[in-house]
């Protein structure tokens, strides 16, 4: 890992926890990384909405930054259900993650959905986590690099830079499913990640690239050491604080 990149470990809580459990885990979270006290390396928990101030509450002075799930491209008007990057901003967030495949899978959103909310996070002055990653279909094709290409160039905004970009890539077939790429695999592709946004973006040695996807304790080490892997972000794990800051201090 390049050093002059600073890891990010978020955790994407997906939908769960109640207005308990969730101040529990923020507060067990923000405990530990006070005490350790990194001075290296970003910790982020991004909660559901719900839980967004509550959690930004609990964690507050611990250097534990929060984060949004997912953002509309509108600053405010007729969406019902929906949340401005701008209420996320003022419910405490600092990042949003924009593009996750669940929500290009469930919601059909497309590159171009994708690339307005990261415009949008800009605007309420969120830093995007920018999700993008093949399928197990596209990954037998041999497809994944042209997917992963297609997805970036589609979904990154012009005037990104690395101060304004963190690119995450999970492969959809790894979420949740305890299967992981090879390391091989994972360098290959966050290589191809980085030379497309080179393409894109003057900064692209300094955009921070997550990888995704069945992180956990036991492999963490393993996957944070692949060349340009700057990072992770974790579904399930980051669930378990113990488990979650296992991650973080592999980094």
């Amino acid at each position: 890992m390049a050093r002059a990149r600073r890891p990010l470990i978020a955790g994407n809580w997906k939908m769960n926890g109640l207005r308990a459990d969730g101040v529990a885990l923020a507060r067990a979270v923000a405990g530990l990384v006070k005490r350790v006290g990194w001075a290296d390396r970003d910790i982020l928990v991004c909660p559901p909405a719900t839980l967004l101030m509550t959690v930004a509450e609990a964690v507050a002075g611990s250097g534990v930054a929060v984060g949004g799930q997912d953002c509309h491209a509108s600053a405010k008007g007729a969406h019902t259900g929906d949340i401005a990057a701008e209420m996320l901003r003022d419910a405490g967030a600092t990042y949003v993650i924009v593009g996750h495949s669940e929500r290009r899978t469930n919601c059909g959103e497309t590159d171009a959905a994708v690339r307005a909310k990261a415009e949008a996070a800009w605007r309420a002055g969120l830093l995007p986590i920018v999700c993008i990653g093949e399928t197990l279909a596209e990954r037998e094709a041999g497809r994944t690099l042209d997917i992963l290409a297609a997805q970036l160039e589609g979904s990154v905004p012009a005037g990104a830079t690395a101060a304004r970009l963190v690119v995450a890539y999970e492969p959809v077939w790894a979420i949740g499913t305890g299967k992981t790429p090879t390391t091989a695999e994972i360098s290959a592709a966050h290589a191809h990640i980085r030379k497309v946004l080179a393409g894109l973006t003057g900064e692209a040695a300094g955009v921070r690239l997550l990888y995704g996807g069945s992180v956990k304790g036991s492999n963490a080490a393993e996957l944070l050491a692949v060349a340009d892997v700057d990072g992770a972000l974790i579904g399930g794990a980051s669930l378990l604080a113990d488990e979650f800051l296992a991650i973080a201090k592999a980094a």
